[in-house]
Protein backbone atom coordinates (compact mmCIF):
# COMPACT_ATOMS: atom_id res chain seq x y z
CA UNK A 1 0.00 0.00 0.00
CA UNK A 2 1.46 3.02 -0.92
CA UNK A 3 1.63 5.80 1.48
CA UNK A 4 -0.26 8.88 1.10
CA UNK A 5 0.98 12.18 0.17
CA UNK A 6 0.96 15.34 2.19
CA UNK A 7 0.15 18.96 0.81
CA UNK A 8 1.81 21.87 3.16
CA UNK A 9 0.34 24.89 2.75
CA UNK A 10 0.72 28.34 3.94
CA UNK A 11 -2.28 29.73 5.30
CA UNK A 12 -1.86 33.42 6.54
CA UNK A 13 1.06 35.14 8.57
CA UNK A 14 0.87 36.26 12.02
CA UNK A 15 4.39 38.38 12.30
CA UNK A 16 5.39 41.76 11.27
CA UNK A 17 8.23 40.27 9.28
CA UNK A 18 8.77 38.57 5.73
CA UNK A 19 10.11 35.16 5.60
CA UNK A 20 13.84 34.94 6.16
CA UNK A 21 13.18 31.89 3.49
CA UNK A 22 10.87 33.72 1.10
CA UNK A 23 7.82 31.82 2.21
CA UNK A 24 4.46 33.67 1.56
CA UNK A 25 0.62 33.14 2.41
CA UNK A 26 -0.67 30.47 -0.90
CA UNK A 27 2.33 28.81 -1.28
CA UNK A 28 1.93 24.89 -1.56
CA UNK A 29 4.20 22.36 -1.23
CA UNK A 30 4.24 18.51 -2.55
CA UNK A 31 5.82 17.07 1.16
CA UNK A 32 7.36 13.72 -0.62
CA UNK A 33 8.52 15.89 -3.45
CA UNK A 34 9.09 19.20 -2.73
CA UNK A 35 10.30 19.46 1.08
CA UNK A 36 13.82 20.72 0.41
CA UNK A 37 12.05 24.03 -0.63
CA UNK A 38 10.56 24.26 3.08
CA UNK A 39 12.76 26.68 5.72
CA UNK A 40 14.36 23.71 8.27
CA UNK A 41 13.31 25.45 11.12
CA UNK A 42 9.36 24.95 9.99
CA UNK A 43 9.92 21.18 8.74
CA UNK A 44 11.59 20.56 12.47
CA UNK A 45 7.74 21.85 13.29
CA UNK A 46 6.15 19.58 10.78
CA UNK A 47 7.67 16.63 10.55
CA UNK A 48 6.34 14.65 13.46
CA UNK A 49 2.92 15.68 12.81
CA UNK A 50 3.14 14.45 9.12
CA UNK A 51 4.35 11.20 10.21
CA UNK A 52 1.65 10.87 12.46
CA UNK A 53 -0.74 11.99 9.58
CA UNK A 54 0.76 9.63 6.95
CA UNK A 55 0.78 6.35 9.17
CA UNK A 56 -2.98 6.34 10.45
CA UNK A 57 -2.50 8.17 14.09
CA UNK A 58 -4.71 11.29 15.51
CA UNK A 59 -3.16 14.70 15.71
CA UNK A 60 -3.44 16.01 19.27
CA UNK A 61 -6.41 18.17 19.77
CA UNK A 62 -9.16 16.32 18.23
CA UNK A 63 -11.34 17.18 15.32
CA UNK A 64 -10.00 16.52 11.46
CA UNK A 65 -8.43 13.25 11.33
CA UNK A 66 -6.75 14.50 7.83
CA UNK A 67 -5.17 17.35 8.43
CA UNK A 68 -4.03 20.54 11.18
CA UNK A 69 -2.50 23.91 11.73
CA UNK A 70 1.13 24.38 13.19
CA UNK A 71 3.00 28.01 13.45
CA UNK A 72 6.37 28.55 12.17
CA UNK A 73 9.12 28.43 15.22
CA UNK A 74 10.29 32.32 14.27
CA UNK A 75 8.59 34.80 16.13
CA UNK A 76 8.91 37.95 14.09
CA UNK A 77 7.21 35.81 10.71
CA UNK A 78 4.99 33.35 12.37
CA UNK A 79 3.66 31.80 8.93
CA UNK A 80 1.05 29.53 9.95
CA UNK A 81 1.13 25.99 7.63
CA UNK A 82 -1.61 23.68 7.28
CA UNK A 83 -0.19 20.14 6.60
CA UNK A 84 -3.28 17.97 4.97
CA UNK A 85 -3.44 14.11 4.32
CA UNK A 86 -4.23 13.24 0.43
CA UNK A 87 -5.93 10.32 -0.45
CA UNK A 88 -7.84 8.81 -3.72
CA UNK A 89 -7.48 10.83 -6.96
CA UNK A 90 -6.80 13.72 -5.07
CA UNK A 91 -3.23 12.29 -4.34
CA UNK A 92 -2.16 13.51 -7.80
CA UNK A 93 -1.03 17.00 -6.54
CA UNK A 94 -0.62 20.16 -8.32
Amino acid sequence: MARPKIRITIKKRKGTKNCHRGHKVGDSYDFDTERGKLCPMVMHVLFPAIDILRYGGSLPGGGCNHKGLFACPDPEVLLVFEIEKISGKESELK
